[in-house]
C-alpha cells in the first residue's frame, strides 16, 4: 500500500491522531487556568467544558471523568515546568524538592491542585488518584534515598540517619510546607528547607 502524498510546504502530515493529541494536550493546557480561577468546587467536566469551548460529550472522549481529567492536568503541567526548569545538576536531597517546590509554585494553581488529588486520594472511590500518589511517593522515597546515600559518602549529610527515613521526612517537609503556603503565602519554603537540610548535615559542617 503506498503512503499518501506529503504536503507541498513539507510539513508533518496531520492525519485525525495527530490532531487528537494537539487538541488533548489544549484542553490540558487550559484546564490548570480554569482550576487556578475556579478551585477544585468550579472545575466539573462540563464547567471546565465550557470554559475551555469544548463540548462535554467532546470532553468526555478524552477523558473518562473528572478525577481522570484532573490527573492528567497536574502530570501535564507538571512535565512542562520540569522541561522548562530542569533541576541543576548535582542537586542535594533538599535542594531537589527546593527547586520542585520554587518550581510548582510558579505555575498558578498547581500546587492547589496537587493539594485537592492528594486529598481525594484518600477517599475510598478515587482508587486512579489513590494508586498515581501511592507510585509517585515510592519512586520519589527511592530517588531522595539515593541521594542521601550519596551525601552520606560525600560527608555532607550525617552517617547515622537511615536513608529511607531521611527521603520520607524530606518529602513530609516539602508538602507539608506548600500547604502551609497555600494558608499563608508569607511561609517562606525555601528558607525552612533550608534549615532541614542544616539539621541532616554532619555536626561539624552545622
Amino acid at each position: 500500500m503506498t503512503k499518501p502524498p506529503a504536503p507541498a510546504d513539507g510539513s508533518p502530515r496531520r492525519g485525525p491522531y495527530a490532531k487528537g493529541v494537539e487538541r488533548r494536550r489544549e484542553i490540558l493546557d487550559r484546564a490548570i487556568e480554569v482550576f487556578a480561577e475556579r478551585g477544585s468546587e468550579g472545575t466539573s467536566l462540563r464547567a471546565i467544558g465550557d470554559a475551555i469551548g469544548v463540548s462535554h460529550a467532546a470532553l468526555r472522549h478524552y477523558f473518562a471523568s473528572r478525577e481522570q481529567l484532573l490527573l492528567e492536568v497536574y502530570r501535564f503541567a507538571e512535565r512542562r515546568t520540569e522541561e522548562r526548569d530542569p533541576e541543576p545538576p548535582g542537586g542535594s536531597v533538599v535542594g531537589m524538592m527546593t527547586h520542585a517546590a520554587r518550581r510548582n509554585r510558579a505555575v498558578p494553581g498547581l500546587v492547589q491542585l496537587y493539594s485537592t488529588l492528594l486529598a481525594r486520594a484518600l477517599e475510598e472511590d478515587q482508587e486512579e488518584s489513590r494508586e498515581y500518589f501511592a507510585a509517585r511517593f515510592e519512586g520519589l522515597r527511592a530517588e531522595l534515598a539515593e541521594r542521601v546515600v550519596s551525601g552520606q559518602l560525600r560527608g555532607d549529610i550525617r552517617a547515622d540517619i537511615s536513608p529511607q527515613a531521611a527521603a520520607a521526612l524530606v518529602i513530609a517537609a516539602s508538602d507539608g510546607l506548600q500547604t502551609q503556603w497555600l494558608l499563608n503565602p508569607s511561609i517562606d519554603v525555601e528558607a525552612t528547607l533550608a534549615q532541614l537540610e542544616k539539621l541532616l548535615a554532619p555536626t561539624e559542617k552545622c
